[in-house]
């Protein structure tokens, strides 16, 4: 079979893994949604975020629905959602988000990732005025008129809509996030991934050699299984 059969596997395994990783992650994230309010989706909008985001991972059912009860269980241990802030090397912040039953551990990890790059893990919050917060959903196109769906969606928070290709990204503001949800509910418009996400508020640029020292550190802190997700505010062309 060869070197041929050696890197097709290569690649498989790469792709396993990093849809298991995939999986883990939307996992905590339903964990603590029941934590915060129910097992009932109905119910429950940060729930059925998480069920959408979990579908359109591929997640299967059966999979989702374990996490589900595992997540009710008096017996699973509590999930916290952690935030960590510091600077990657020249001059590079980064916002990391997480969802841990151990933040000594967590905070150990990030913390030697981050010095060990050159950088430096400063306190809770003394960061957070480098970024925003806003809604991101993306979801298949509905039928019918594109500027009259915009338009509707608008009176209910859209700020901004994207082509891409996953389907339409739709962004709204932190605190439209669950109006326009629901009126994406409203409208049985197909949702692929929802969630709130941080975004600078300036960048920084950076020579290309630079940016991949950068590129490497937000890699490597998206492995670690207690990371959700990682921000920057390196420019990116």
């Amino acid at each position: 079979m060869g070197r041929i059969f050696e890197k097709r596997k290569d690649r498989m395994f790469a792709r396993w893994a990093k849809t298991a990783k995939a999986f883990t992650k939307v996992g905590k994230e339903i964990s603590i949604a029941v934590k915060l309010g129910s097992v009932d989706p109905a119910t429950n909008p940060r729930l059925r975020m998480a069920i959408q985001t979990a579908r359109a991972l591929n997640m299967p059912k059966d999979r989702i629905d374990a996490a589900i009860k595992r997540a009710s269980s008096k017996d699973e241990a509590s999930l916290q959602e952690v935030t960590y802030e510091g600077y990657a090397p020249h001059g590079i912040a980064i916002f990391v988000e997480a969802a841990t039953n151990n933040p000594t551990r967590t905070v150990a990890n990030v913390r030697s990732m981050i010095t060990h790059r050159g950088g430096t893990l400063g306190t809770t919050g003394s960061l957070d005025y480098l970024f925003g917060r806003r809604g991101a959903f993306t979801i298949v196109q509905p039928p019918g008129d594109f500027d009259e769906f915009e338009l509707e969606m608008i009176d209910h928070g859209l700020e901004d809509i994207f082509e891409t290709e996953s389907g339409l990204l739709l962004y709204t503001s932190f605190e439209n996030f669950g109006t326009l949800q629901r009126a994406l509910e409203d409208k049985k418009v197909e949702v692929k991934s929802a969630g709130l996400q941080r975004f600078p508020l300036s960048t920084i640029e950076i020579p290309v050699a630079q940016q991949q020292e950068i590129e490497n550190l937000v890699a490597e802190l998206e492995e670690d299984d207690d990371v959700q997700h990682v921000y920057h505010n390196m420019q990116v062309d």
